[in-house]
């Protein structure tokens, strides 16, 4: 059984407002976590002078750093390679990645080769229905013109922001799916999204959890909410406990 404790990490954008590692790293465990999805909000991943020290930091604090992004690639090796060099030691095993466009499909070989030289796993983030990578036909194009460590990292609010069920991506796309997102949205008329509790808007949480953690080559799970900016700690350890009570279910 998957051990949300000790498996589910948090996006880090959730603790935007804490700036720091160290603020990072308190509020994580204040929500019962040890596994981040680290964005470049908390750090710069251009900057390789800081790369060994923060892998020292996390790990002497107990917290792994699961899989960073989302990363814009664009085919822009000598940036975009030492993303690949921190992941590795860091100890981190999956990129959340979004695609320029005008870039492809050039950076997806660059990405993809750097994926295979480094070992490490892409998952695409979908960003709703706005974003171009952001629904299931343009997807299911990518990844039919891409190898196999090229695959997904499905964010459930967004998928729902573009008309689609989440449920139904986890199934079609078992075999290449990476990574999770666990976000539930509600909406307004507008149909513009609003950060919830996991399980409380339109997300079905235990069915989605039982599907995702079907998946084979499932490498990140993370938890995110980006309500309550200044003080999301709360309703992120209801969230925590709601994906607890999904996978017991």
């Amino acid at each position: 059984m998957f051990d949300v404790a000790k498996e589910l990490a948090v996006q880090s954008y959730c603790f935007r407002h804490f700036k720091t590692i160290d603020g990072l790293i308190a509020q994580t465990k204040e929500i019962g976590l040890s596994r981040v999805e680290l964005c470049e909000v908390h750090f710069d991943f251009n900057n390789e002078a800081i790369f060994e020290p923060t892998a020292e930091q996390f790990k002497k604090a107990g917290v792994q750093v699961s899989s960073i992004g989302v990363q814009g690639f664009k085919g822009d090796l000598i940036n975009e390679e030492k993303w690949f060099r921190f992941c590795k030691l860091a100890g981190a095993k999956m990129i959340s990645a979004s695609f320029n466009i005008n870039s492809v499909p050039v950076s997806y070989k660059l990405a993809e080769a750097l994926a295979e030289k480094y070992d490490l796993v892409l998952g695409i983030h979908n960003h709703g229905g706005y974003a171009w990578m952001g629904n299931s036909t343009m997807l299911d194009y990518v990844l039919r013109n891409t190898g196999p460590r090229m695959g997904l990292c499905i964010d459930s609010a967004w998928c729902m922001h573009a008309g689609e069920d989440p449920l139904k991506w986890a199934e079609r796309f078992n075999e290449r799916l990476f990574g999770v997102h666990v976000k539930d949205f509600v909406f307004d008329r507008a149909g513009k999204g609003e950060d919830v509790v996991v399980g409380t808007g339109n997300l079905k949480l235990p069915e989605f959890m039982k599907l995702v953690l079907k998946a084979p080559k499932l490498t990140a799970v993370m938890l995110e909410y980006e309500g309550d900016r200044e003080n999301p700690g709360p309703k992120l350890r209801e969230c925590v406990a709601k994906i607890k009570e999904a996978v017991a279910s």
